[in-house]
């Protein structure tokens, strides 16, 4: 028995079960023990179908003796009928149809029985369509409340509208076109197979199945859409099934909001939309008609494409109703007349805002307890600044590519695509535009979210005068410009490949020209948060979505070097330290945290980035250069009396600012060794510009499920950071104000008025930070490696914050300024802060204040204490003698701006003495002994007793001094 043979026979058995007993299909099958009984379901459902036959006016002997005679003018047409056996199939007729004596039987009914047994053994729960709800498109707005974008499933892109809500003319517009039986069969309609079986011979090119709603929805929902006869077998069981569960209305209801209708919509109600611009409930007969025409082949019947086709198919759906009596003819006459008129249909193509949405999509999961957005129906109010979320990208994509071009890293690995098929497709079609610009302008490159734009190589060679080599590249908009590429790129790319490019304009008459930019190896991520609010306006996760989907804004943890600092300094301001406090730049030595003396291993030794030292330095110029060395040393006696209080205090701080969950007290912690989210670093600078008021980071305003709001957020959204008072963030302010004006971020220093911030860079360049604010937003932004496979890749020596990530955070907050709130300069203190600071000019080098007639001095803001009066703390640290004794003339180093020298194991930078140890000549540590004399040196726990002049003349002088 052939094959083919086997499984129309299977089928055969399934269909004559649902036909004549559908509430007792059997599944399984003994193949020897129920061949009887499998042989007289075949006879009976023969039987059934001849009896439809009849009612079709189909003569069943007369089509098969014409078959007869010419099997190869029927099977050779029909793939599906290939390689089969007439006489054996006309055998099996007279045996189970008209109950003849066939001998011997050309159907082995064991076979036929394994093979149905195995087709629809498993089959899928029907009962799972009761009170279904598909998934559909949710709805992304902006910040103004505009659609930006829209989230679904694959092939999910629907909004679920009640069969209520549906049009009797447009249900019946789908019932007459797609199952005119549909109110009468249960599931199966043996005569819609009997149509189609005989269409099909007559018209084999193009096949129809005769499936009815309620297999089309079994198909689409639970057996799947494979040509097999397997799956039909399936189909047509299951769809028995689910008459069984379902009425006609919950089958049509699934039906019409399932099915695919082309532009990119499933479902009647976002056909309507895409289509008409109106919701389904406004439809006409005709624009339903149209529609219902569109379920048999949406491209095939595509109104855009093929206007004439998609006509006919309409006034053929249209007839349809009148023959089954919904329509007069004059109401067809009447609606057949044209096409119905259709809005222009936009091809949903977004560029930008892929980690932000799917971070809304996560954040809808926690806040909403949504647990998943493509469920469809809900419209989400985001904090979305569309226009700073497209510059967020732009700049932070450049950025990389501009790193890797500055030390050589960058790689070419290939085009993104190329369109040598296209062009030669489209050169025969006549357009005014060339064919290179039309293939162009129709590719869906893989990097679709790349600001770059993208241009085709349309010319490579030699010129043939000067024979110089020419590479020439073609945009979107038209133009031809040279192509600036390095020479491993020029020699791999080829004619009509793809590639990405910055266009250069040039100043004064120079030649417009096109850089070649590629996908770089290193990665980044960039946030913009709104100070006042915490709505984030723009976030790019990396260099690229479909590339590597983790958001490293807020997914991925790294260490934030000195851009963690300013806890420390924030900890010694709120303990009453000013910004013009002296400290020694110089080497230290903190003991073990715990207080064990004799674990030297867990002693803590840090150096300055640039392996120096200044000397006698001010908070304000050590913050600006960032000095590791004294922010080491204000753990010691700058917060609290011991280092490991003082440490513990920053973590409070650290803590309060909900930068960590947990806090290690460690030394290198204050350095910025502890891995920090991008987001909340950023929530902390805003603090910083809000005088202690931070924050809560956040995407969504609101969520509302078909009108009905799900969640709001509540207005108030700022946290106090009560640690520290309004005047000690506002003087942290203005000393990150001057890290631009003078300090490691000094390239910035046009900004310096309107901005301030910190730089950051990990241990051997691993992580490149700047992190600034305006009087409205922060912008964070971090470079480096994702070293996920274990190896510690690093930016290079002296790819610093100021050198990586300013030039990328200086670009977003051009950006800001265009297109959020206007340049302003920073703020004065809030009135609140303003009671506790009083504005006086000092020496910036120094930090002595200056009086009258002593020139122009640099204005600090002072603390004041509660009774209004001024806090000097210049020598608390250091005293006065010392000062005046080592003050280096001119002690500023350029610390992290520039790559410090290598740090040599042996040497005499090592460990060894620099200018200030050769003056004291190996002056004792401050853990060792007190000497005999005993006195304490400074750097003790007491403090310094004020140096005085003695008079070795005075009367009652004993020793005393004055």
């Amino acid at each position: 028995m052939s094959a083919i043979l086997v499984k129309i026979f299977a089928t055969a058995l399934t269909l004559s079960q649902v036909l004549a007993d559908p509430d007792t299909v059997r599944t399984s099958f003994d193949p020897a023990r129920d061949q009887e009984q499998v042989s007289q379901i075949l006879k009976d459902g023969c039987a059934h179908m001849r009896r439809a036959f009849d009612i079709e006016d189909i003569n069943l002997d007369d089509l098969i003796a014409t078959a007869m005679d010419d099997p190869q003018a029927i099977a050779g047409e029909m793939k599906v009928l290939q390689g089969l056996s007439f006489n054996d199939l006309h055998a099996s007729y007279r045996q189970f149809c008209k109950n003849e004596k066939v001998d011997p039987s050309p159907v082995d009914l064991a076979e036929v029985i394994s093979t149905y047994n195995a087709a629809v053994a498993g089959l899928p729960d029907a009962g799972k369509l009761k009170n279904l709800k598909l998934p559909g498109v949710s709805v992304i707005l902006d910040g103004d409340g505009k659609r930006f974008a829209e989230v679904y499933e694959p092939d999910h892109r629907r909004v679920w509208v009640s069969l209520s809500e549906i049009p009797k003319s447009v249900q019946q517009a789908f019932v007459s076109a797609e199952d005119k039986r549909f109110y009468q069969h249960k599931g199966v309609d043996e005569r819609g197979v009997i149509r189609a079986f005989v269409g099909n011979l007559a018209n084999p090119g193009r096949p129809a199945g005769g499936s009815t709603i309620t297999q089309q929805v079994a198909k689409n929902l639970l057996v799947g859409d494979d040509v097999t006869y397997d799956r039909k077998m399936r189909e047509m069981i299951v769809a028995s099934r689910i008459e069984r569960v379902l009425s006609k209305a919950e089958i049509l209801e699934i039906y019409l909001n399932s099915i695919y209708l082309g532009r990119s919509s499933w479902g009647i109600e976002m056909a309507a939309r895409s289509y008409f611009g109106k919701s389904a409930r406004a439809l006409s007969v005709s624009e339903g008609a149209l529609l219902a025409g569109l379920a048999k082949g949406p491209n095939y019947y595509n109104p855009d494409m093929k206007p004439d086709r998609a006509q006919e198919r309409m006034a053929y759906v249209l007839s349809r109703m009148q023959d089954d009596g919904f329509l007069k003819a004059d109401q067809v006459q009447q609606a057949v007349a044209a096409l119905p008129s259709r809005v222009s249909f936009e091809r949903i193509k977004r560029t930008s805002g892929f980690y932000f949405v799917d971070h809304v999509s996560r954040d809808a999961r926690t806040l909403a307890d949504i647990e998943n957005l493509s469920a469809g129906g809900y419209t989400v109010r985001t904090t979305l600044n569309p226009a700073l979320q497209r510059a967020t990208e732009a700049a932070l994509q450049e950025g990389l590519a501009r790193y890797e071009l500055s030390i050589g890293r960058q790689r070419y690995q290939g085009a993104e695509a190329n369109l040598a098929g296209a062009i030669r497709s489209l050169e025969g079609v006549p357009d005014t535009a060339p064919a290179w610009r039309r293939a162009l302008g129709a590719v869906r490159l893989p990097l679709y979210d790349v600001q770059w734009p993208a241009a085709v190589v349309v010319e490579k060679g030699k010129d043939r005068k000067t024979g110089a080599n020419v590479l020439r590249v073609g945009l979107a908009d038209g133009r031809i410009l040279s192509l600036n590429a390095w020479e491993a790129a020029r020699r791999d790319l080829k004619l009509h490949d793809v590639v990405r490019v910055q266009v250069i304009e040039q100043k004064g008459k120079g030649a417009v020209r096109a850089d070649l930019r590629t996908p770089p190896a290193v990665q980044g991520g960039a946030v913009v948060l709104e100070n006042k609010t915490g709505r984030i306006l723009a976030m790019a996760g990396g260099f690229s979505y479909p590339l590597s989907q983790l958001n490293r804004t807020t997914q991925a943890q790294r260490q934030p070097g000195s851009a963690f600092k300013p806890l420390t300094y924030l900890a010694a301001l709120s303990k009453g330290l000013q910004p013009n406090t002296l400290i020694w730049d110089a080497p230290v030595t903190l003991p073990p945290v715990g207080g064990d003396a004799t674990a030297r291993g867990d002693s803590w030794s840090p150096k300055n980035f640039d392996g120096g030292r200044s000397g006698i330095i001010t908070l304000r110029r050590a913050l600006e250069n960032s000095k590791n060395l004294v922010t080491a040393r204000l753990l010691d006696g700058g917060i609290e009396s011991s280092p490991e209080q003082s440490l513990k205090r920053v973590c409070e701080l650290a803590l309060e600012a909900q930068l960590y969950l947990e806090c290690t007290p460690h030394y290198p912690f204050v350095l910025g060794a502890q891995p920090v989210r991008m987001i909340d670093l950023a929530a902390f600078y805003a603090a910083v510009a809000n005088e202690g008021a931070m924050p809560v980071p956040h995407v969504i305003e609101s969520v509302e499920e078909n009108g009905r709001n799900v969640y709001s957020r509540k207005a108030n959204s700022l946290v106090r950071l009560g640690s520290a008072d309004p005047a000690s963030f506002f003087q942290l302010k203005t000393m990150l104000q001057g890290v631009l004006e003078r300090g490691t971020a000094r390239s910035l220093k046009a900004l310096a008025p309107y901005a301030a911030g910190k730089t950051g860079t990990s241990d051997d360049e691993n992580d490149a930070w700047f992190v600034g604010f305006t009087n409205d937003v922060t912008i964070a932004v971090w470079v480096g490696h994702d070293n996920a496979d274990g190896k510690r890749r690093t930016l290079g020596r002296g790819q610093t914050g100021g050198k990586v990530a300013a030039p990328i955070f200086q670009s977003i907050l051009q950006a800001a300024w265009d297109h959020h709130a206007p340049k302003t300069p920073l703020s004065p203190p809030s009135p609140q802060a303003a009671k506790q600071l009083i504005a006086l000019p000092i020496d910036l080098n120094t930090g002595d204040r200056l009086t009258d007639g002593q020139g122009r001095g640099f204005t600090e803001y002072f603390r004041l204490s509660w009774f209004g009066r001024l806090s000097e703390t210049q020598f608390r640290l250091v005293p006065q003698s010392e000062v005046y004794a080592f003050r280096h003339p001119d002690p500023w180093s350029d610390g992290e701006a520039n790559g410090g020298p290598e740090y040599p194991e042996e040497g005499p930078y090592a460990q060894g003495p620099g200018w200030l140890d050769s003056l004291r000549q190996n002056l004792p540590s401050r853990r060792q002994a007190e000497p005999e004399r005993g006195f304490r040196w400074w750097w003790e726990d007491e403090a310094p007793r004020r140096p005085r002049r003695v008079d070795p003349d005075y009367f009652w002088r004993n020793g005393q001094v004055y």
